[in-house]
């Protein structure tokens, strides 16, 4: 949640503060604002309720703004409405210091409450704008900015990436994070703090991750990394080695859009380094056979679209495994007393790696002893540094809120790491083996054909858009796939829809149905079509409209009893949501085109949440 930039350097602030807010614009627009400093104007602070393109107006693309130094912010509001007086930078009472934030500050009040008894009058109703004049109070007792930094973090408790001027430092820009990601970027003409790689990668490539603590001061030429202790660190960089392009549009007419399309070739660049020979390697878990036999629970932790992928994991891993395998909401499983030991191997998922219930839960299995897996995209992020082993899905930059190719990629990689296990443990036969890690690497094959002709649902968008509720049944695998379909038309269309086990129906649920009604069927599952069929005849029985997705084998059947189908092509039934995702991502975003949605930024959701 919310975007952080800043710049030190020698270029005009304002544009390049705009730039990069523009690239993180999908981490929360709530409203937006700059601070920047110049010898001549001082500290310069605009800032608005709304859309980052009210305040590129409001300062003319930053024309209006003098200086080299300053920071910027686009806000997912937490504490206090969206409004101008809360949005980012935060200045201090005598306008010394303008402050961005991330995180939340959970002491702010006992520390407000003090600050007021000394006289200090505040404007906001944030978190934030507490730890700006926290900020002014410890620096004009010692007159060192540094040093004000330090007494300050050793008094606020919470999450935390500030990006911090102050007008006595003309020349340096400070910054400190716990819990809250923020990168370094090393630039010909400057140096950079960013929330995300991709607010900077048009300027340089050279990063370096901030751990937990530390504190960084930039300068025009120089980045200087301090522990917790003001004690200098040293840090590895880390080269960026995707193309600008990959965090632009690229023509086509929203990221999510141009994401779904991407599918097929980030899925080929997560499964084929992996397989060889007719064989999955994971080079980078170290895992013997024997540890392998040692586990015997696993769990699956994780949030929203990657919680999804887990759902499709446990039906698949124990079929595969033989071991049970129970999947957790990440911001359950830490509060929840699990049964993790020394025999638990327990999989984080999480596309950015930042998000904070996913961190605490891979602390929590840790505490207990669990071995720990990371599936995650971002190279460098917080899972990675702290997980026993860690999988990089390599889908690229994600720009759309709504996930599409990381989903994807997550599911493929978590197949791969369920048919690498199966072999440890000898409990998938090798004809089976055989035929999953066939199919798979026809995958992107399969899905590139089926996108090139995604005019019926289009049609079907235009038919069913008017809906206000819509449900998404099936069994098994189909039910765990209608969880995250369901989860893309709510996201970016708001139309409450809802995923259901179809068995489940007559337990309640079918009094929801009334005729209209549109149910949306998933029988792409091939073992339990038949008595799939048998719940669309209910559904269909008490008036619901019926769409559905099966495979092409089934299709005709499934005509004689639905009132439109879509169809994939057949693979292995393990890997069957892999394909049969894809048709409801584009229904969805068909859907909420037509509604005049916003596709790419949906009202109240931010990319990443690094807030619990």
């Amino acid at each position: 949640m919310c975007g952080i930039i800043g710049f030190v350097g020698r270029e005009s602030a304002a544009p390049i503060l705009l730039d990069g807010l523009a690239r993180m614009e999908y981490r929360g627009y709530d409203s937006a604002g700059v601070a920047v400093r110049s010898e001549s104007r001082g500290l310069q602070v605009r800032k608005s309720k709304g859309r980052l393109q009210i305040l590129s107006d409001m300062i003319h693309g930053g024309a209006d703004l003098d200086g080299t130094l300053g920071i910027g912010h686009t806000r997912w509001a937490t504490h206090g409405e969206p409004n101008d007086i809360n949005a980012h930078p935060h200045v201090s009472e005598n306008g010394t210091i303008a402050l961005v934030h991330n995180g939340i500050i959970e002491n702010y009040l006992e520390i407000k409450e003090h600050l007021q008894k000394l006289g200090v009058s505040f404007a906001s109703d944030t978190d934030s704008e507490v730890v700006a004049q926290l900020l002014e109070y410890h620096y004009n007792e010692c007159h060192n900015m540094l040093e004000a930094v330090g007494r300050c973090l050793r008094r606020i408790e919470g999450s935390y990436a500030f990006g911090i001027i102050c007008a006595d430092y003309p020349n340096a820009l400070i910054a400190a994070r716990k819990d809250s990601p923020l990168i370094l970027g090393y630039g010909k003409n400057g140096n950079f703090i960013a929330s995300d790689v991709t607010a900077v990668i048009k300027y340089t490539r050279d990063v370096v991750y901030m751990d937990d603590g530390e504190i960084a001061v930039l300068t025009a030429d120089s980045i200087d990394v301090f522990d917790d202790e003001l004690v200098p660190v040293e840090k590895q960089h880390h080269l960026v080695d995707w193309d600008v392009s990959a965090a632009e549009k690229g023509g086509y007419p929203h990221f999510m859009f141009k994401e779904i399309m991407e599918q097929p070739e980030a899925i080929r660049k997560t499964i084929s380094p992996r397989i060889r020979d007719g064989r999955v390697v994971l080079d980078d878990i170290c895992l013997t056979c024997e540890e392998a036999r040692s586990i015997s629970r696993i769990f699956i932790t994780a949030c929203g679209s990657s919680y999804h992928v887990g759902m499709v994991s446990k039906y698949n891993w124990e079929r595969l495994l033989r071991r049970p395998v129970e999947v957790c909401l990440a911001s359950e499983f830490r509060y929840s007393d699990p049964l993790v030991d020394d025999h638990t191997l327990v999989i984080v998922i999480s596309q950015s790696g930042e998000t904070l219930d996913t961190m605490a839960a891979m602390r929590e299995a840790k505490r207990r002893g669990g071995r720990t897996l990371a599936i995650v995209n971002v190279v460098g992020s917080s899972i990675v540094r702290e997980a026993d082993d860690v999988l990089y899905t390599w889908a690229g930059p994600e720009i759309a809120v709504a996930t599409t190719k990381a989903y994807s990629t997550q599911l493929a990689l978590m197949d791969l790491v369920g048919l690498y296990l199966a072999e440890k443990l000898g409990s998938v036969e090798q004809g089976e083996y055989d035929a999953i890690v066939a199919e798979m690497e026809r995958l992107p094959e399969k899905m590139q054909a089926w996108l090139g002709d995604i005019g019926d649902v289009q049609y079907f968008a235009s038919r069913y858009f008017n809906h206000d509720s819509i449900f998404f049944i099936g069994r098994n695998l189909d039910y765990a796939m209608g969880l995250e379909g369901s989860l893309k038309l709510k996201e970016i269309s708001y139309i409450h829809s809802e995923a259901y086990a179809s068995g489940e129906l007559k337990h309640g649920t079918i009094s929801l149905i009334e005729p209209g009604t549109l149910v949306v069927a998933l029988g792409t599952y091939a073992p339990l079509f038949d008595k799939f069929i048998s719940n669309v005849v209910e559904v269909k029985a008490r008036g619901a409209e019926v769409m559905a997705l099966t495979t092409e084998s089934f299709c005709r059947k499934m005509e004689k009893t639905a009132d439109a189908t879509l169809a994939v092509p057949e693979t292995h039934p393990i890997l069957q949501p892999s394909l049969g995702v894809v048709p409801l991502q584009l229904f969805a975003y068909y859907v909420a085109l037509q509604r005049g949605c916003d596709i790419d930024k949906p009202r109240n959701l931010a990319k990443s949440v690094t807030v619990e």
